[in-house]
């Protein structure tokens, strides 16, 4: 039924293996649930787009190991098959301090239950939240992708290494990617005999199969006119480049069962389904459009109707809304563009000012700010919500984040821990004399500084990005003060 995608590093092709097999897939008309480890936002993109179904984020440090359990199972069932792509190199993970495991059941002193807890000297102490952990997690085989550009013999013992570093993963097998030629092909194959270690795909060398990137990644789905062809193109080569009547047995193959529980706390429901339904405005667009599904999900379970829209076309807001959500994205590659939509900042900015709720992540929060400041230091005027200026520069901004509220605000009280992800090449010519978090690194103390914006009192604006699986309180506390708008009959 399900099996994982690993790499040997970041960069080996992970996402061309993903998207070729999902490709493939569909057009046998399987059906596939897909699912990415990390918090990325862009390589689940384009799973949907192959499959059409949104898909999931496996990530223990912004949700729980007992949450990436419980959404696996409930997405995997419903499904013929399941694929998770992995995040950089198999072990590739970050250190975990004892008890900051969030979610139920009993764990070890690493947080991983105690029926999986590492040997008495761990292979890789550093692995929380890597590919292997969720393999272990959900008792998945790995299958690992190998960039073989540069090597022939060598393949052996990078394939040996992996195989045999931590007993606890089961090696399904490898895909050979940027395969050069078949005397190349012959050296590898040559080389992997004495491991018994299927091959299960050789992807030869592709110089008509890319994905553009930019300074953030891939570039996104939206933006991307001739993906269809691209993945099409992926799916010809799934036909002939994978050992299906090997793959296909493990794909069938189930994990061990693992309980599903509900998604929401019934409490949880039952106080806020008895009010009347918001709207809430939804910016999607090609300038934003980071959001993880279970976190819209989330809101919908609790009530409320999601109304999307673009700032960069839409003249006004959506009639008859009572809050916003502006997830990350790229507006400076589109600030121009947002600039010249005075109509839709000025909607947005009277909005605010009249009260509207309002969750600026990220993206969101540059888009609120006087302006944006692009690599090539033009500027663009914003919403000018918040009195601060969104520079972009060289540097990036990359971590999980352990966030402290310092003041009661619109989505969290004071004191208040929230786990979350930066992600951006942007920072602020200032902070609020009130900020909303203090930050340090999830994985040590070193301190990041104070960030966050909560002026005016409805906005929460931070480059920290949440995901609220394990933190249902947050879009509850988010509807009930929509609702305070709602039953005050201020329709904007």
């Amino acid at each position: 039924m399900s099996l994982i995608i690993a790499g040997e590093r970041s960069g080996v092709g992970k996402t061309t293996v993903t998207l070729t097999l999902l490709a493939s897939l569909c057009r046998r008309d399987r059906s596939v649930q897909s699912f990415k480890v990390g918090p990325d936002y862009i390589d689940p993109m384009f799973h949907q787009h192959v499959t059409g179904r949104p898909c999931r984020n496996l990530d223990p440090v912004l949700t729980s190991e007992a949450y990436v359990q419980q959404c696996f199972a409930r997405h995997s069932q419903l499904t013929e098959y399941a694929l998770v792509e992995g995040v950089m190199g198999l072990f590739d993970g970050i250190g975990h301090s004892v008890g900051e495991t969030r979610g139920s059941g009993e764990t070890g002193t690493w947080g991983i239950p105690n029926a999986q807890c590492p040997m008495p000297h761990d292979p890789c102490p550093t692995d929380f939240a890597s590919t292997a952990h969720i393999a272990r997690l959900l008792d998945l085989p790995v299958v690992l992708a190998i960039d073989c550009s540069r090597l022939s013999g060598s393949v052996a013992a990078i394939a040996h290494g992996y195989q045999s570093f931590d007993p606890r993963i089961k090696m399904a097998g490898v895909v050979l990617n940027r395969v050069g030629s078949d005397r190349h092909l012959s050296l590898l194959k040559d080389s992997l005999q004495s491991l018994q270690l299927p091959i299960l795909g050789v992807l030869r060398r592709q110089d008509n199969i890319t994905i553009p990137d930019r300074h953030l990644g891939l570039v996104p789905t939206a933006e991307l006119p001739e993906l269809d062809a691209v993945i099409n193109r992926l799916a010809d080569l799934g036909d002939t480049c994978f050992d299906w009547q090997r793959l296909l047995p493990l794909l069938q193959s189930k994990p061990l069962p693992i309980s599903p529980s509900p998604h929401l706390p019934t409490d949880a429901m039952n106080r806020v389904s008895t009010y009347s339904p918001v709207r809430i405005a939804i910016a999607r667009d090609r300038a934003f459009n980071f959001y993880y599904q279970d976190n819209l999900d989330l809101l919908q379970q609790l009530g409320a109707e999601l109304v999307f829209w673009s700032p960069l076309k839409d003249a006004e807001l959506p009639k008859d809304v009572q809050g916003m959500y502006f997830g990350g994205g790229f507006p400076e590659v589109f600030a121009q563009q947002l600039a010249e939509n005075i109509s839709a900042r000025n909607a947005v900015k009277r909005a605010i000012l009249k009260g509207m709720p309002t969750i600026a992540e990220c993206g969101g929060l540059m888009y609120l700010c006087e302006e944006i400041i692009d690599f090539e230091g033009k500027s663009w005027s914003m919403a000018g919500v918040l009195p601060t200026s969104a520079v972009m520069g060289g540097r990036l901004t990359l971590g999980y984040r352990r966030a402290v509220a310092l003041q009661d605000n619109l989505l969290v009280k004071v004191g208040k821990t929230v786990y979350g992800h930066e992600f951006h090449r942007s920072h602020l010519t200032s902070i609020p004399n009130q900020p909303l978090f203090e930050t340090s690194r999830y994985d040590c103390e070193e301190n990041m500084g104070c960030e966050g914006w909560s002026l005016p009192a409805n906005v929460h604006a931070s480059y920290v990005h949440l995901h609220w699986g394990e933190s249902v309180e947050i879009p509850q506390q988010f509807i009930k003060e929509c609702l305070k708008v709602a039953s005050s009959k201020t329709w904007i």
